[in-house]
């Protein structure tokens, strides 16, 4: 193992700097913490404020760095094994943007899976791309969205040939995982940019039996989420470059024109530490949060008659793979929802999942989880299982046809404005000016530029009827929606 990797210069610098309690004429305005209100400081103690400093030549700029960042930023790309990595302090959001924009010229098309992270249509608008969607495949089975498949991505490459760049989402929420080298492969054979979004997949490097991580398949640029699994703090993200069809310039000047000039450098040097124990100790600890998960994965199946997690060896029999990390834990059987387990886990267990819809939960293991978190969900979901009895209505998970005529780039319509708004019962044949995603499934049934259809009318009636809230509506309930007027 290369022992330069113990080295974490970013961090050492900081933590240098503060330990010489430098009388401080620079931002922020709390000065090493003094300035800092004291019911605060009581709970976080004064050190953490010595590393909460701003631009100057000792620390170095994230947006010109030469010094410790620069070299923090090398010991990254190393131990992901890319040409470079860029670090984030605005999450994989900016980085999914910077992506866009980056690979793209403004009148490109790009394919993408319609379940892509909502920051995708920021990435689309801002780089006036025209998106050529794929239609996400829905398991109602297991009542789950499929990630997208080699398969999809070959028959919209032979469509539509003159796509500049292809945008994957992998691993998904769920944690299922693609044929990624097969994907990056067929890009590369036909002159295809291939861009990733992997926010939750930065520890996937790390352990031989996890799925393979997008920068080991071979994709152009990708984006991890460092803070999602690995030890950064929250918006600690990095952007890796791994291309000879992009220029890295040009990502490095539009990483810097996202970002904000005034980063966290906490942030910053925790992304420099979480990279050195994943490389020391990431496997190690992976492997007790994977076992810790398995055993959570089969007590729930075995034990709890009204609850499932769907296994590594489903998706393998449907052509996937799955980050085994993660826990989707069906609760239909039980008569709630998932909102309304998670609000028992919540209220009455102290137990927080990332992420819950009509349903699921999503329990999501990190780097710092431990075999007594699991067991306390699963004690807590059996106790839910026995107590509770719900009466949630058979709500089947289902999305209309998203292959509706593209009028205009969602760019030409979110800067217009010549928009108004019309009953949505009156909608179609407009041209949409507005996003609209029912939860569940989390997919945009409409977007800027598309044509509304009659099907996707009735769809979002039918969710507004249900008192589904849709992500983007204006008001208590979806009945206007905007449109282009001309």
């Amino acid at each position: 193992m290369n022992k330069q990797q113990l080295k974490t210069p970013l961090f050492d610098t900081l933590l240098n700097h503060a330990k010489r309690n430098v009388v401080s004429f620079h931002t922020p305005g709390h000065k090493n913490g003094r300035g800092i209100d004291k019911k605060l400081k009581d709970f976080t103690g004064q050190n953490i404020y010595g590393l909460d400093v701003t631009v100057f030549d000792e620390v170095d700029s994230l947006h010109d760095p030469i010094g410790p960042i620069k070299k923090a930023q090398e010991l990254m790309a190393k131990a992901y094994g890319v040409e470079h990595s860029l670090f984030l302090v605005n999450g994989t959001s900016v980085g999914n943007i910077a992506m866009f924009l980056s690979a793209c010229d403004p009148g490109d098309s790009i394919i993408i899976s319609r379940s892509s992270h909502k920051s995708i249509m920021a990435g689309v608008i801002l780089a006036g791309v025209w998106p050529i969607w794929i239609q996400p495949k829905i398991e109602q089975n297991l009542d789950i969205i499929f990630n997208t498949t080699y398969e999809q991505i070959k028959n919209a490459l032979d469509t539509y040939p003159e796509s500049r760049a292809v945008f994957v989402t992998c691993p998904t929420y769920n944690g299922v995982v693609t044929e990624l080298k097969k994907i990056a492969d067929l890009c590369h054979r036909r002159g295809k940019v291939l861009l990733v979004d992997e926010a939750h997949g930065p520890h996937l490097k790390f352990h031989k039996d996890l799925p393979m991580s997008a920068v080991d398949a071979g994709a152009d640029l990708v984006v991890q989420s460092t803070h999602k699994i690995l030890s950064a703090l929250s918006q600690g993200s990095v952007l890796h470059f791994n291309s000879k069809l992009v220029d890295i310039n040009r990502v490095k000047k539009i990483v810097s024109m996202l970002q904000t000039t005034s980063p966290s450098y906490f942030t910053l040097a925790s992304l420099d530490v979480a990279r050195k124990q994943a490389v020391f100790q990431g496997s190690a600890m992976l492997s007790k949060v994977m076992g810790a998960a398995e055993w959570a994965r089969k007590e729930i199946n075995h034990s709890i008659t009204n609850m499932k997690c769907f296994t590594r060896a489903e998706m393998n029999t449907v052509g996937f793979d799955l980050d085994v990390t993660k826990l989707t834990i069906n609760v239909t059987k039980t008569g709630l929802s998932g909102y309304e387990v998670d609000a028992i886990l919540s209220k009455e267990y102290n137990i927080q999942v990332d992420c819950s819809d009509t349903f699921n939960l999503i329990a999501i293991m990190g780097i710092g989880s431990d075999k007594s978190d699991v067991v306390a969900l699963v004690n807590a979901l059996k106790d839910i299982s026995k107590k509770y009895k719900g009466n949630q209505k058979n709500w089947i998970l289902k999305i209309p046809s998203l292959s509706t005529e593209m009028v205009m780039t969602p760019r030409e319509v979110f800067l217009s404005h010549d928009i108004k708004k019309i009953p949505l019962n009156k909608a179609v044949g407009h041209v949409s000016a507005q996003t609209l995603t029912p939860y569940p499934p989390g997919i945009p049934v409409v977007i800027p530029g598309e044509r509304i259809t009659q099907e996707i009318c009735n769809y979002l009636l039918d969710m507004a009827a249900k008192g589904i809230r849709i992500s983007g509506q204006e008001g208590d309930k979806l009945k206007m929606v905007k449109v282009f007027a001309n």
